[in-house]
This record gives C-alpha cells, structure tokens and sequence, in this order.
C-alpha cells in the first residue's frame, strides 16, 4: 500500500474514547456531575509514546459493586474501543478509584415504586 501521508489523532479524541468507553460499565457513576467531571475536568489522561498510549482515567463507583472487577471492566473496555477506533496500541489504563457514590434513600424509594 502506498503511503498517503500522516493521520495523527488528538489526545482529546482518544480521552473521549476513553471516556465513553467508560461510562458503558455497569457500577460506574453515570451522573452528570461525574461525567463533567470526567469530560471537562482532566478526569481522563492520555499519553502517547512510540505508538503507545498510556491512560489514567478517575471513576467514581457506586456503593455495593465489586470495585476491582468494574475497574477491570473499565481497562478493558477502554483498551478495546482505543484499539478498534482509533488503530492505537493501549499500553496501560490505570484507573483510580476517586469516590464512592451513595443513593440517598429518597432517590432509592422513587425508583424502586
């Protein structure tokens, strides 16, 4: 194949990647202060040496899950959609656990009638 010039993707398009990426695990904060947090704050990290990304993402879990089986379902699912969309090598997800999100019982009772 004949090589018809650079395609350089942005660190912002792999962070939101990233992202959704995230946002798809169940036991994952959905609320949207969290995910402002996530999107606009620097809650996702990227860096890209030599063809590799590194990526630190902040989550917020939610009382009652499994902690590290949602963050491994997090790197997981971070390193699939990077690779699929964007053809770029994941070398690590590091995810931090930065919070614990707790219903109050009033928005438990709604939902549950």
């Amino acid at each position: 194949m004949e090589n018809l010039g650079q395609i350089k993707i942005s660190n912002d398009v792999i962070q939101t990647i990233a992202g959704f990426a995230a946002l798809e695990i169940d036991g994952i904060d959905k609320s949207t202060s969290f995910t402002d947090k996530l999107f606009r704050n620097h809650g996702i990290k990227v860096s890209v040496e030599d063809d590799k990304a590194i990526i630190d993402i902040d989550i917020a879990v939610k009382y009652g899950q499994v902690i590290p089986d949602v963050s491994v379902k997090v790197q997981e699912s971070i390193v699939n959609a990077v690779e699929t969309m964007a053809g770029l090598k994941v070398e690590k997800v590091n995810v931090h656990v930065g919070s614990l999100v707790i219903k109050k019982e009033k928005a438990e009772k709604k939902e549950n009638d």
